[in-house]
């Protein structure tokens, strides 16, 4: 099989799995509350090669929705979650958006192509230099990474218009509330590592006062470092 030809076929089955995650997204509207995923959203599901951000040996699983080990005790989450939190965050271009766990760096693609400008962090400095070197190899240079604890943010850089959290954490860290601006969003995955854990969004109006609503049940890795 040619490398045309696999690319090919990894197009086909990104495409198909776009198609599924837009029908989970319809299903089970009433509980997340979202009426389905934007079209920019999946458009850019549809764009970013998930297969180039897992080990080769598990690439046959890429266009699967379900989550794969990257290794470092990580994972790359499952492609309908990624699209849902995207979607919540309600994002375009020129905005300013601070990722919290680089992970794999699928996130963080998905987000450069709708023309966000994204900074971020992760805690394991092995995954960082690895990530940033393969976001700059597929030309994804809206995005910067940095090594670093994301419980503090990135406060060089704030306030962003919107700020996701690719790990669980016990409670929703003060700086990165600080760091948001108002009436910016945050989406979050909160609870504890072996039980229960809440997909949260977090909006904080224009006078900067916030408010909370579970989304849907979700499970994450955790979110390390100082709490």
């Amino acid at each position: 099989m040619t490398h045309a030809a696999t690319e090919k076929e990894f197009a086909a089955s990104r495409h198909a799995l776009v198609e599924e995650v837009a029908a989970v997204a319809r299903q089970i509207h009433a509980g997340t509350g979202q009426p389905g995923l934007s079209p920019a959203v999946l458009a850019a599901m549809d764009q970013v090669p998930r297969h180039r951000f897992i080990p080769e040996d598990a690439r046959g699983y890429a266009y699967l929705d379900q989550p794969l080990s990257i290794g470092h005790g990580q994972t790359i989450s499952q492609p309908y979650i990624v699209a849902l939190m995207t979607d919540l965050l309600g994002v375009g271009k020129g905005d300013k958006v601070l990722e919290v766990g680089t992970g794999s760096g699928y996130q963080a693609a998905i987000l450069a192509v709708l023309g966000v400008q994204v900074y971020s962090i992760e805690i394991v400095e092995t995954l960082a230099t690895h990530t940033a070197a393969l976001l700059q190899e597929l030309g994804y240079d809206r995005v910067q990474v940095r090594v670093g604890d994301g419980h503090h943010g990135w406060p060089e850089q704030a306030p962003f218009d919107a700020i996701i959290v690719t790990a669980c954490a016990s409670h929703i860290p003060k700086p990165l509330v600080e760091q948001l601006k108002p009436g910016g969003r945050m989406v979050i995955p909160v609870g504890e590592v072996f039980s229960t854990q809440e997909l949260m969004l977090l909006e904080k109006d224009n006078d900067g006062c916030s408010k909370t609503r579970t989304v849907l049940p979700v499970r994450f890795v955790p979110l390390t470092g100082g709490q």
